[in-house]
C-alpha cells in the first residue's frame, strides 16, 4: 500500500455514504480507536480499502507526552489496526492526555522543555519498537503556553523529530490557530519546520470566540487557514493534504466545496 498522496478526508461513520461516493479519493484517515483490530472493519472502510483507497490510523490515546511510559496495551492496539488496515503509515499527536492515572478526555499541551522531549521521544521510542509501519506526529493546538518553556515550537518539535526519526504530520489549522492566539507569524514558524519530514498535513476549521481561535474541526475552513496552505505549498508541497470535520457535518455539496478548494490551494488534482 502506498502512502498518503493528493487530497484526502477523514473517515467517520456519520460522513461514510459521501466518502464512498468520492471518485477521485485516494487516502482516507481514521480514528485508531474506533476500530477493532481483532474484528471486522467499519462499514464503508472495508470497501474503501478494497478500492485500493490508502487508509491511515490516527491515534489520539498514547500519550506520548505523557511523564509515565506508554500502556502497551494501547501501543498493541494501534499496531493492531495498522496492520489491520495494512496501513503504510500511523499518526499520533505530541500531546498528553492522562497523568496520574486521570484520563483527560482532551489532548493537552506539554511545556516545551528538554525534560519534556525527553519524554516524548522515550516514549515514541516505545511506540516505533512495535508499530509495523513509520509514525508521523502531530503537534497540537493550544490556548496557552507553559512559563517553563524552554525552546520556542520549531526547535521543540525539530528536537523530537531529529532524535526519533519520526515523519511529521503537520496540522495547518493548528499552526494558523496558535499563530493566532500568540500573535505570531504562522508563516515564520513554517519556514523553520523541516517541511521534508512531512508525511501528510490536516487542514479543519476553526472559530473565534472569547477573543480566542479555537480549531473546532466543526465549522468551515476559513480563507486565513487556505492562505497558509498555498503558503505551505510554495515552500514545500507536502505529499498529501487532509481536510478534517468531527461534527457539525455540512450538506455533500458544502463538503464537495471545501475539497474542492483544497486541492486548488494545494495545485492536487479534484478528488469530487
Amino acid at each position: 500500500m502506498t502512502g498518503p498522496s493528493g487530497v484526502g478526508i477523514g473517515w467517520r461513520p456519520e460522513i461514510a455514504g459521501f466518502v464512498a461516493g468520492l471518485p477521485g479519493l485516494r487516502f482516507v484517515e481514521v480514528v485508531a480507536e474506533a476500530v477493532t483490530p481483532t474484528g471486522p472493519l467499519p462499514e464503508g472502510l472495508a470497501e474503501l480499502r478494497e478500492r485500493g483507497v490508502t487508509v491511515v490510523p490516527h491515534g489520539v490515546r498514547l500519550s506520548l507526552g505523557g511523564a509515565e511510559p506508554v500502556d502497551p496495551h494501547r501501543v498493541a492496539h494501534l499496531a493492531g489496526v495498522a496492520t489491520a488496515l495494512a496501513a503504510p503509515l500511523v499518526s499520533e499527536h505530541i500531546a498528553f492526555v492522562r497523568a496520574g492515572g486521570l484520563e483527560a478526555g482532551h489532548l493537552l499541551p506539554l511545556p516545551r522543555s528538554r525534560e519534556a522531549v525527553a519524554a516524548v521521544v522515550a516514549n515514541v521510542r516505545r511506540a516505533q519498537a512495535e508499530l509495523p509501519a513509520p509514525l508521523a506526529l502531530e503537534p497540537i493546538a493550544a490556548l496557552f503556553d507553559w512559563p517553563d518553556d524552554e525552546l520556542d515550537e520549531a526547535d521543540f518539535l525539530t528536537e523530537i523529530l531529529d532524535a526519533t526519526g519520526a515523519l511529521l504530520l503537520l496540522d495547518v489549522a493548528n499552526v494558523h490557530a496558535n499563530a493566532r492566539n500568540r500573535g505570531d507569524d504562522p508563516a515564520a514558524l513554517l519556514d523553520r519546520l523541516p517541511l521534508e519530514r512531512v508525511a501528510y498535513v490536516h487542514v479543519a476549521g476553526g472559530a473565534e470566540a472569547g477573543g480566542f481561535y479555537h480549531d473546532t474541526h466543526t465549522d468551515p475552513v476559513p480563507a486565513e487557514v487556505l492562505d497558509l496552505v498555498r503558503v505551505l505549498c510554495d515552500r514545500r508541497r507536502p505529499p498529501a493534504l487532509l481536510l478534517e470535520r468531527d461534527g457539525h457535518y455540512p450538506p455533500a455539496d458544502e463538503l464537495r466545496g471545501e475539497l474542492d478548494a483544497l486541492a486548488a490551494a494545494s495545485g492536487y488534482p479534484v478528488v469530487t
